[in-house]
């Protein structure tokens, strides 16, 4: 996981959920889902939950069943998502 998605995520979750989220993230594999950029897939799912455990589950299982829906849900499914996480986690450093 990226430097700048683990930070995104103490942001977002706070320190009494951040590394259960972490450890969770580090954890999920989803169908096919190495044809895509792993840290784009990641974001997805923390874009989409905003620092709320119980969407991130349900982000989570929509990136388990489609990972495409994931990517539309999170509107990182278009050309500029790699703009996209670069507003919305900062650049890779």
């Amino acid at each position: 996981m990226s430097g700048r998605l683990a930070d995104r995520v103490r942001r977002d979750f706070g320190p009494d959920e951040a590394a259960e989220v972490l450890a969770a993230l580090e954890q999920v594999e989803f169908p096919l889902g190495d044809l895509q950029d792993k840290e784009r897939l990641l974001a997805a799912v923390v874009l989409l939950a905003d620092g709320r455990r119980e969407v991130f589950e349900r982000a989570v299982a929509l990136g388990r069943r489609d990972w495409r829906d994931l990517l539309v849900a999170a509107g990182l499914a278009h050309g500029d998502w790699p703009r996209r996480l670069d507003r919305e986690l900062g650049r890779p450093s």
